[in-house]
C-alpha cells in the first residue's frame, strides 16, 4: 500500500480504510487522537506502548472501550498483519518498531502527515483550510498563539494547534471548520510528515538540540527544513540565522513563492524588521522600494525582550502573507499575553525584579533570554541534555552580576564560568534536593547576591526531570518561593 517515493515528495493519498489494519506508536495525546480518528474511519487499530503503569492502564482503558486494541509493555514488535504505521511524534526512527515496517515495505506516518491528508475542503471556498505553519529551535509556541491573536483579529476563525497541545487531527476534523490554522511544527513532527505543504512556513531558529534523536545537527536541520517543501505564498526566514535562509534556499517551492526575511534591523526590500521602535512591513505591500506598512510597535509586544520581538516579526510575517491587515497585526499583538514560563515577570521586591524563564531549557533560550537584561543574578542548571556551554557563558559573562548554579550536570557551566567569567560570584544549591525544598534556597541564595536594580532570572539553560517533575513545576515553584520572599520583605 506504499504509495510514496521515499526519495522524493509523495502525492497525498488515502488508502481504503475500513479493515485496514493500522498500528499506532504511542499513547500520549497525539497517538489517543489518531487511534480515535482510525477507529472512527473503520480501520481495525492496534496500539502498541512499551509503558505498563497506572497511567498507561488508564487510557489503555479509554480506548479498549472503543474497540481499539491496545497493547502495552512492547513497543518494539509490529503487530502482524499492519498495512500502516502512524506514529506518536517523540518515537526515534531508530526505533525497532520502524525498523521493521521499512523492512516490510510500509509507509510510517506521523499525527501531522494524517492530519494533512484528512483535511476536508472548506463549505465557503471548497478548499481545506491553510495552514501557516513555524518550528524553530526556539520561541514556537510564542510565535503561533501570536499568529493565532493576529489571525482572531482579523476575524477568521483559527486555532494555536500542533506541538502547542491542541491535537492537529481534531482542528482539521472540527465539526465546525476553521478558515485557517496556525500550526507548531516540532522536528520529530516534521520528520514523520513527508506529503506536508503549508500556505506558508517559518523557522525561526537554528540551535543544537534534540541530537540524541536525529542523529546530527544537519539531520535536525534538515528535518526542520521540511517544514519549507511545497510552499505556496511564502518561506519566512530569520535574518540573524542565516541557517534559516540556506534552508529556504534549499527547499522545493511552488512557483511564485517568495523568501521573507525578520530581523531587529532597518527591513530591506522583502523583509519585516524593526524602525525607531516601530514594526515595518517591506514585504507585503505596493512598491516596496518605495513604500513599507506600519503593524505596530515595539510596546505592542509583551514582553518586549528582544527576541519576542523577533517572534512577532515572524507572526507578522505569517499572518501578511495570509493577507492581514496591518491594523490586526497590531491587534493580535496587543492582544497576545505569553503562556506561563515564558520570560514571565513574577514580582519586584527590594528593587530586584524576578523573571521566570523555565521555558528557557537549551543554551540558546537562555541565551535569548540572557541578552533581555543587565545586570543578571542568573539561575542556570539541571540536565544539559549534551550541551556545551562556553559559548553561552562567554556570550553573556558581562551582563552577569552572579549565578547560582542547581541541578544534576551544573558542573559544565561551572566550569564553562571559571573559563570565561572567573570574577562572577558563583553560588551552588546543595546536591540531592528536589522540588520546594531545593527552589527555596535557591531564591534565598540568588537574593543574597542581586542589588537594587538587578534581575534574578530563571533560565536554566538545561531540562528539570532531575529536580522538579517539568519546566512547569519548576517555573511555578520559583515563582512561589519568591512571593513568600516578597510577603516577608513587605
Amino acid at each position: 500500500m506504499t504509495d510514496s517515493d521515499r526519495s522524493g515528495r509523495p502525492a497525498p493519498g488515502l488508502p481504503d480504510w475500513p479493515g485496514l489494519p493500522v498500528t499506532v506508536a504511542g499513547l500520549g495525546v497525539s497517538g489517543i487522537s489518531a487511534a480515535r480518528v482510525l477507529h472512527g474511519l473503520g480501520a481495525l487499530v492496534t496500539v502498541v506502548d512499551g509503558g505498563s503503569g497506572e497511567g498507561p492502564k488508564a487510557r489503555a482503558a479509554e480506548l479498549e472501550a472503543l474497540g481499539v486494541t491496545v497493547r502495552l509493555g512492547d513497543g518494539d514488535t509490529l503487530p502482524e498483519g499492519t498495512r500502516l504505521v502512524v506514529t506518536s511524534p517523540g518515537w526515534p526512527p531508530s526505533s525497532p518498531l520502524f525498523e521493521a515496517a521499512d523492512r516490510a515495505g510500509l509507509d510510517i506516518w506521523g499525527d501531522v502527515e494524517l492530519a494533512w491528508r484528512l483535511r476536508k475542503p472548506h463549505p465557503a471556498t471548497g478548499e481545506p483550510a491553510p495552514w501557516l505553519a513555524v518550528t524553530g529551535t526556539n520561541g514556537k509556541t510564542t510565535t503561533v498563539q501570536m499568529l493565532a491573536s493576529i489571525l482572531t483579529a482579523a476575524g477568521r476563525r483559527t486555532a494555536a494547534v500542533g506541538n502547542v497541545g491542541v491535537p492537529v487531527l481534531d482542528a482539521v476534523l472540527a465539526e465546525e471548520p476553521y478558515d485557517v490554522l496556525a500550526v507548531e511544527l516540532s522536528s520529530y513532527q516534521l520528520h514523520w510528515a513527508p506529503s506536508l505543504s503549508p500556505h506558508s512556513a517559518a523557522v525561526l531558529n537554528l540551535a543544537p538540540d534534540h541530537l540524541d534523536w536525529h542523529g546530527s545537527m544537519e539531520a535536525y536541520a534538515a528535518d526542520k527544513g521540511r517544514i519549507y517543501q511545497g510552499n505556496t505564498v511564502a518561506c519566512v526566514y530569520n535574518l540573524a540565522d542565516p541557517a534559516t535562509e540556506a534552508l529556504v534556499r534549499e527547499a522545493d517551492v511552488e512557483e511564485g513563492c517568495r523568501a521573507i526575511g525578520f530581523g531587529l534591523g532597518a527591513p530591506g526590500l522583502s523583509n519585516l524588521g524593526v524602525v525607531d521602535g516601530l514594526l515595518v512591513d517591506r514585504a507585503f505591500v505596493s512598491d516596496r522600494a518605495k513604500n513599507a506598512a506600519e503593524l505596530g510597535s515595539v510596546e505592542d509586544v509583551s514582553p518586549p525582550a528582544p527576541h519576542n520581538i523577533a517572534n512577532a516579526l515572524a507572526a507578522a510575517a505569517l499572518a501578511r502573507a495570509y493577507g492581514v491587515e496591518p491594523k490586526a497585526v497590531r491587534e493580535g499583538l496587543r492582544a497576545f499575553r505569553p503562556d506561563a514560563h515564558r520570560i514571565a515577570e513574577v514580582a519586584v521586591v527590594g528593587g530586584v525584579t524576578w523573571i521566570d524563564d523555565s521555558k528557557a531549557t537549551n543554551t540558546h533560550a537562555a541565551a535569548a533570554s540572557l541578552a533581555a537584561y543587565r545586570p543578571v543574578v542568573w539561575i542556570a542548571g539541571g540536565l544539559a541534555k549534551g550541551a556545551a556551554f562556553d559559548d553561552l557563558v562567554q556570550g553573556a559573562a558581562e551582563r552577569l552580576r552572579a549565578v547560582v548554579l542547581i541541578g544534576e550536570d551544573r558542573a559544565l557551566i561551572r566550569e564553562a564560568l571559571a573559563r570565561h567569567a572567573p570574577d562572577v560570584p558563583v553560588i551552588e544549591a546543595a546536591e540531592g534536593q528536589t522540588g520546594a525544598v531545593a527552589m527555596t534556597e535557591v531564591v534565598r541564595a540568588a537574593a543574597s547576591l542581586a542589588r537594587t536594580g538587578d534581575t534574578v532570572l530563571l533560565a536554566p539553560a538545561c531540562a528539570s526531570m532531575d529536580m522538579f517533575t517539568n519546566y512547569g513545576e519548576r517555573g511555578d515553584l520559583f515563582a512561589a518561593s519568591v512571593r513568600e520572599l516578597a510577603d516577608r520583605d513587605q
